[in-house]
């Protein structure tokens, strides 16, 4: 059986639409993990408690599962990626953060975010050099002691997004569906 896919979307001017807090968690949905800066020893006097990795992947296929759509794949392209960074940022998000999409946590918060993009030669940190462009990067800087154990002791190991996205049907298979295809992807884009 083939599952379906959605392309997420966001409303810029929608307040009901767009990430609203970055998880840190033991699974990423997205599969990659965020480093941790530190020093070798994770001694106390010099840990840099950061850590750095991606928020989103573009047209990357993401399973899930609910009641209101059963099983299926999620993605998004990179200009919605970028819409919805530019969203996070306007509405002041950065420092939203909780833990496995529960407890929010005080004493973690972003510093730096960008989007992978060469032609203004924004790279991706080392060991993400695979990402495709305009995968959104964030670093969190971790004074929470009880947040950074959990860090160091690999309880969490990367970031998840959370908020509210619009579900637009969508394939990969352009073949027949390909005038479909592209006046959906018309529609969204005037979103």
């Amino acid at each position: 059986m083939e599952l379906p896919i959605y392309k997420l979307v966001i409303n810029p001017e929608d307040e009901d639409t767009g990430v609203e807090f970055v998880a840190l968690v033991n699974t990423p949905a997205i599969e990659r993990n965020f480093h941790a800066f530190k020093s070798q020893k994770f001694t106390a006097d010099d840990e840099k408690r950061i850590v750095t990795g991606p928020l989103m992947i573009p047209d990357q296929l993401i399973y899930r599962r609910d009641n209101s759509f059963g099983e299926y794949y999620v993605t998004y392209d990179a200009e919605m990626v970028k819409k919805i960074a530019e969203k996070f940022m306007r509405n002041q998000n950065s420092n939203n953060v909780n833990k496995e999409h529960k407890d929010q946590v005080d004493g973690v918060f972003m510093f730096e975010t960008f989007l992978k993009d060469s032609s203004r030669g924004i790279s991706a940190p080392n060991g993400f050099e695979d990402l495709p462009e305009g995968t959104w990067f964030g670093s969190y800087k971790v004074y929470n002691d009880e947040v950074w154990k959990d860090v160091k002791d690999g309880t969490f190991k990367g970031f998840s997004v959370e908020g509210e996205f619009l579900h637009q049907p969508h394939t990969m298979n352009f073949g027949k569906n390909m005038e479909l295809t592209a006046l959906l992807d018309e529609i969204i884009s005037l979103l």
